[in-house]
């Protein structure tokens, strides 16, 4: 097993389960044998950057490079992409469209 992959191989797997996508339906998608995806999600393939693109644009996913110091921001983003869009403890929205400010 290759470690310093696996973060990104338990993050491909876990978007593939996410979509309910099974490794013979994802395989299938990208024109890759079952067994071979699976050795991928194990981390026992290390995957060239073609074969990474493939599976995470069969997963509608995007792959890029973010600046180490905006990692924590963007991970926030991501925790919250699923939640609902109001602060659940205040009740305000977690974003604003415009320059508004809270008192009018």
């Amino acid at each position: 097993m290759i470690n310093s992959i696996q973060p990104l191989t338990d993050a491909l797997k876990a978007a593939r389960q996410k979509k309910g996508l099974s490794q013979r339906a994802l395989g299938n998608k990208i024109s890759v044998p079952q067994g071979r995806l699976s050795k991928i999600e194990s981390g026992y393939i290390d995957l060239q950057v073609s074969s990474l693109l493939e599976i995470v644009r069969a997963l509608d996913m995007d792959l890029m490079l973010v600046p180490r110091p905006l990692v924590p921001a963007i991970k926030n983003l991501i925790k919250h992409a699923e939640s609902p869009l109001e602060d659940k403890e205040t009740g305000r929205s977690l974003y604003s469209l415009d320059d508004e400010d809270d008192n009018g």
